[in-house]
């Protein structure tokens, strides 16, 4: 099998490294792709991780819990190998996040990219074509400069993405390359494959008529202090129909607000209420947006039906990649809608993590279920006699 799942509950970085290992071994490793919980010691597992995947190449991040085989899960380590024949990757270390700016994205992509013609041009795989995935510090509050820039020169290429997690604590969050975990920091990865892929994007929400102004924010907080001119907590409670007491991460979850870009809405997740009544946002929002409150469908009937339809575009999948928001994985849990969504994410071959937000193109996004389909490669042709 050109990609091969595996993931492991193992008690300890090294006996979960070992499992892991076992499980996605194949012959002749283009490179493996991993999640991991925070409870694992990140010296322990880098380096078990470095002695069982010997001159591999690796990329991974620490989760806010972990999409398996079995769908759902925690305290684990989850991900894939793909098979050097189908499957190549160019990868680049984007450190010091707080320093990052808009025309910075430039060079690194020129430096990637040259990087990568030179690995295509070696590579057996004919007919390959190329997408883009960024792991990417989930607490930096850069993840909407940084996806901007690369995009921009990037250009037309496919390019998702998703926020490191550290559980439900928000202390710390990080990415894994060369043998080592960085916090502050993202990796860009350029994948070359002959397999069809389909890089896809998709919540459960529905725009009402309840509107509301940002009227007072500081951007760079990504906190909102007025809303309507009014207390931000005060008249986001009075328009979802709570007392402002009650605001909670699941009522966040289940009445998210929206706002729309180039025809589209895209989720705009609150984070939690401060002290002083403002709202801290898990995306940039900046004075003057206009925001929807939006309504939720049933999100395992709407997860069903959004992954069947990448199915029937793309044909059965070697493995779908998954990045799912955690306000997602809440509102599961308080709808009591656990293993019914598992269900769904093991049969659809689901691999992946919960994040503290999600990229899409040029949009960091939240809420949203973000990922890439991976088919199989064409069979080669044989020569005419």
């Amino acid at each position: 099998m050109p990609v091969r799942k595996g993931h492991s509950g193992a008690t300890g970085a090294y006996a979960a490294a070992a499992e892991f290992a076992r499980l996605v071994a194949q012959p002749d490793i283009g490179f493996v792709l991993f999640f991991a919980s925070p409870v694992f010691p990140r010296d322990q597992l880098a380096q078990a991780l470095a002695n069982h995947f010997p001159g591999v190449t690796l990329l991974g991040c620490t989760t806010a819990g972990e999409i398996t085989a079995e769908g759902y899960r925690e305290e684990t380590i989850t991900g894939a190998s793909f098979s050097r024949d189908e499957f190549a990757a160019t990868l680049t270390l984007i450190p010091g996040l707080d320093r990052f700016k808009i025309d910075d994205g430039a060079a690194i992509v020129a430096e990637a990219l040259d990087r990568h013609r030179a690995l295509a041009a070696a590579s057996p795989m004919a007919n390959a074509s190329t997408f883009g995935m960024l792991l990417i510090d989930g607490l930096s509050r850069q993840e909407e400069t940084v996806i901007v820039s690369l995009c921009r020169a990037l250009d037309t290429m496919s390019l998702f993405g998703g926020s490191a997690g550290d559980g439900l604590d928000f202390g710390s969050t990080w990415v894994y390359f060369d043998g080592a975990f960085h916090t502050n920091a993202a990796v860009l990865a350029l994948v070359q494959t002959n397999c069809p892929f389909k890089v896809f994007r998709f919540d459960h929400f529905v725009p009402t008529d309840r509107k509301m102004v940002v009227t007072e924010a500081d951007p760079s907080q990504r906190l909102v202090t007025e809303i309507n001119a009014a207390p931000a907590a005060l008249e986001y409670a009075r328009l979802v129909g709570l007392p402002e007491q009650q605001l909670s991460p699941m009522i966040f979850a289940s009445h998210p607000v929206v706002v729309r870009v180039g025809g589209e809405y895209h989720v705009r997740s609150i984070q939690k209420v401060e002290d002083d009544g403002s709202l801290r946002f898990y995306c940039a929002i900046d004075e003057g947006l206009v925001l929807t409150v939006a309504s939720s469908q049933d999100i395992a009937e709407h997860l069903e039906k959004a992954l069947t339809e990448v199915r029937r575009d793309l044909g059965e999948p070697q493995i779908m990649l998954g990045f799912d928001c955690i306000l997602r994985r809440l509102e599961v849990e308080q709808k009591q809608k656990t293993r019914e969504v598992s269900g769904i994410l093991s049969r659809h071959g689901v691999i992946g993590f919960s994040t503290y937000g999600e990229q899409f193109r040029s949009m960091h996004v939240n809420q949203t279920f973000t990922g890439v389909a991976i088919g199989t490669a064409p069979a080669p042709r044989e020569a005419p006699a």
